[in-house]
């Protein structure tokens, strides 16, 4: 397993094929195959342009010879380098030469982008337009350079940017890329451009790029606005990711003066069969990856997602939308998290009132009042990480600002983590009361050591998280107000203690099923073995949601994410927690 080999291609191509051994299996792991000459063909170019360039010289009997672009310019070279798109369009668009025509188009972009016509753009849109066709997305994936994809669109921003307008404006559409151009000024009541694009053969994506009408009062000259669209380029983009989200509408790539830094898109979503989450993503050029940082949603609907972004020519020049395909989206798992979270919390807030009604009565020994101590505190953070949980899905659905989802993050992640530290309070307490009989300790160390465990761990824990994520847009996580994952692992401040205290609490529970399941020595009639089963079963009954071990079935749900039956059965354990506390907790409780 992970062995590489490496095979030669055939006469015709030139390169090598690798292979990697997965499960005693050889899958295809890069094809360098290929029929160009990119270097040749660029040379050809070159020597085409050298040509004219000569020819000029001759004509006009002048003594300057052509030795750089600049020059070639001045004496009248405009090739468009057209004479190389026959070679390359009627090539097949398999991985290596696909990684051959991104190695071109780059070189053309640094080396060849002065003055860029209409003609050059025409020319360089069709190579373009070659290898993002809809039927060869796939070939992408067996390209060496992982990177291809990110260099191909840095190339088509870079030379796209240098487009010379004609008469104050500029449209040269392909089918899979296509570009748009318009002057600017002060003056301009708000500019837009439009896109409707073929996506594959079953229909149409559009985009909509808008420049404020207030950001272009901040011009202090007129300028020219660029913007190019790419309906196939996210597929691509999407391969080196990290994370399983995927890329959700076209991908729009704007160039505009420095001092225009913010714009709104409108994408058309690819996938409309379901209302699912959506995050808006600015493509960051340095570190070539989808940043949430870069633009936050400003209306969301089953068919289409509005962006407000940051325009940053050095950074953030492109823009698309995201959303993950994992978890399973089902109107049933909706309506068990509506219904368990609403029985949840008026469970909780009727086990309060009845603790504050029999505080009294049941807390006259010191063993007592810790236990109903901690099943207090237990309900509260429960009730108020529920009650955070609508409130920050509803921040999350209405967009209503970044900040706002933060805030919502920090404080759900402190109450769940409270919750299970006040989880592994009470199982320590238990441990204490069937290991440590003789040993006493006061009521003050008590609450000293329960409000330093219940909440100063994890206040530290959710201070340090945010501290050390949020100021590289690490915290939030695509699509929802929570913990990040996939770029920053923020979510293993919540995973790691809640796992560790749902193994000791489990600890806990074997130890109280060992102790209490003993039947006296010399005793073993069906009776008394009936009697222990029924109290072990009994005292499992009653600990599992006070220790919190329904939260230990979240590890299936990572195991298999698609598994619908998994999240239902998550669901109901965790929504209905609440209510279990006040059942077994409270209504259960003979005193």
């Amino acid at each position: 397993n992970g062995a590489i080999c490496i095979q030669p291609c055939s006469p015709s191509f030139h390169g090598e094929t690798s292979f990697v051994c997965e499960d005693r299996k050889w899958q295809m792991l890069s094809d360098a195959c290929a029929s160009l000459d990119v270097q040749s063909l660029f040379q050809v170019r070159m020597l085409l342009c050298t040509l004219a360039c000569a020819f000029n010289f001759l004509r006009r009997q002048t003594l300057l010879p052509c030795a750089s672009s600049l020059e070639q310019r001045e004496m009248g070279c405009q090739a468009d380098f057209s004479c190389i798109i026959p070679d390359i369009l009627s090539s097949p668009a398999i991985p290596g030469n696909i990684a051959d025509i991104v190695e071109l188009l780059k070189k053309i972009s640094l080396l060849l982008s002065e003055n860029v016509t209409r003609g050059k753009m025409q020319s360089y849109s069709r190579i373009a337009n070659h290898i993002l066709n809809s039927s060869i997305i796939s070939n992408w994936a067996f390209v060496k350079d992982r990177s291809a994809g990110s260099i191909l669109l840095d190339s088509v921003n870079l030379f796209a940017g240098k487009l010379l307008l004609r008469n104050g404006s500029e449209s040269i559409q392909e089918p899979f890329i296509a570009t748009k151009g318009y002057s600017i000024h002060r003056n301009t009541s708000g500019k837009s451009f439009d896109f409707s694009m073929e996506f594959n053969s079953t229909g149409n994506i559009t985009g909509h790029v808008v420049i404020p009408e207030e950001e272009l009062l901040r011009l202090p000259r007129a300028s020219k606005a660029i913007s190019v669209a790419f309906p196939t380029l996210g597929a691509i983009l999407e391969t080196n990711q990290p994370h399983p989200a995927f890329v959700n509408g076209m991908v729009l790539s704007v160039s505009l003066p420095e001092e225009l830094q913010n714009i709104l898109l409108t994408f058309e979503k690819l996938n409309k069969l379901e209302q699912v989450g959506a995050q808006c993503v600015g493509w960051h050029s340095a570190e070539r990856r989808w940043d949430p940082g870069a633009c936050e949603v400003r209306a969301h609907n089953v068919t289409a997602v509005v962006c407000a972004c940051a325009h940053r020519r050095r950074t953030y020049r492109s823009f698309s939308i995201l959303m993950a395909p994992g978890v399973p989206r089902s109107s049933v798992l909706g309506y068990i998290t509506r219904v368990g979270l609403g029985l949840s919390i008026l469970s909780l807030l009727l086990c309060l009132a009845i603790e504050a009604v029999v505080w009294q009565h049941v807390t006259k020994t010191e063993i007592t009042y810790m236990r109903h101590f901690c099943l207090v505190n237990i309900a509260a953070s429960l009730l108020v990480a529920d009650v955070l949980f609508i409130l920050a899905a509803v921040v999350h659905n209405t967009a209503l600002n970044y900040q706002l989802c933060v805030a919502a993050t920090f404080f759900l992640h402190f109450f769940y983590l409270s919750l299970f530290f006040w989880m592994f309070t009470l199982g320590l307490l238990i441990l204490y009361g069937l290991l440590l009989i003789f040993f006493k300790i006061t009521r003050s160390v008590f609450l000293a050591a329960a409000f330093s465990i219940g909440y100063g761990c994890p206040l530290v824990i959710s201070v340090l998280t945010v501290a050390i994520t949020e100021p590289k847009n690490g915290y939030l996580r695509s699509g929802a107000c929570w913990l990040n994952w996939y770029e920053t692992k923020a979510l293993l401040a919540f995973v790691v203690p809640a796992l560790s205290i749902i193994v000791i609490n489990l600890i806990v529970v074997v130890v109280v099923v060992v102790k209490t399941g003993r039947s006296s020595v010399g005793e073993g009639c069906k009776s008394q073995d009936l009697s222990s089963m029924i109290r072990v079963s009994k005292n499992v009954a009653l600990l599992t949601p006070l220790l919190g071990l329904t939260w230990g079935f979240g590890l299936a749900t990572i195991i298999d994410s698609r598994s619908l039956a998994f999240h239902i059965v998550f669901a109901l354990l965790n929504a209905f927690q609440g209510f279990f506390i006040l059942l077994f907790g409270t209504l259960l409780d003979r005193k």
